[in-house]
């Protein structure tokens, strides 16, 4: 056996061997929430506590590299419905960026909690994150910008002026998601992505329940009005 394959068999066995922790960890955080501990998942496996350190030095390895891949899952499920509708259909393609995000929340609650619910005492996420977190909102930065380029992104809708003291960071955040639009433009917008994230927050972490049933109308409502809302039609 040559050198070459020895370790390409070691590499193999290493990263099944992290996909493996990586589910243990994720059922973990459907029990006890994002309490990981890097024994108790050794426990689980039916492993030394002292090998998973191997894999992961410590919690907050473990936890970035769970918080990484489901900003990725999630980007991805949202990148793959958008791709799916015609690039005209500008309010389409916002209701599939939203739907794509919710339906992936429903799907996988506890990781959506795990990077959008409460912080985990004692953690700082590393700047590793920061570019799988901003990919869903890269894509409402196309739409923006292809909204705006077609002349199709209604500007008497808009709210009034931007606050003197936001102008700067509403035009780096519009600079950050690519969209080519003036700060009025983006500020609501953002407002549009808050509301968002908040609906499926609102549904997931049960702020609905004896409020409304029909969750996917009520979802589907609330994001065809901020499509309106930020200008697009």
């Amino acid at each position: 056996m040559t050198e070459r394959t020895t370790g390409s068999i070691r590499a193999r066995v290493r990263a099944e061997m992290l996909d493996e922790i990586k589910a243990a960890a994720r059922k973990q955080l459907a029990t006890d929430g994002a309490s990981l501990s890097l024994r108790a998942v050794a426990r689980d496996m039916g492993m030394a506590s002292s090998a998973i350190y191997r894999y992961f030095p410590s919690r907050d390895d473990l936890l970035t590299a769970l918080i990484i891949e489901a900003y990725d899952s999630l980007a991805d499920a949202a990148e793959d419905s958008e791709a799916e509708v015609d690039r005209a259909d500008l309010v389409g393609r916002w209701l599939a960026v939203a739907h794509g995000l919710r339906n992936w929340a429903l799907d996988r609650p506890h990781e959506y909690a795990l990077i959008y619910g409460s912080p985990v005492p004692g953690y700082a996420a590393p700047e590793d994150t920061i570019e799988p977190s901003t990919r869903p909102v890269l894509l409402i930065g196309t739409i923006l910008t292809d909204a705006k380029t077609a002349g199709r992104l209604e500007e008497e809708s808009l709210p009034t002026r931007t606050p003197a003291p936001l102008v700067m960071e509403i035009r780096e955040a519009a600079r950050v998601v690519n969209a080519a639009v003036g700060e009025a433009e983006m500020a609501r917008a953002l407002i549009a992505w808050t509301e968002l994230f908040g609906a499926i927050s609102f549904e997931i972490f049960g702020r609905l329940n004896n409020v409304i049933d029909q969750r996917f109308a009520w979802f589907d409502h609330q994001m065809r009005a901020m499509a309106g809302f930020v200008g697009l039609r």
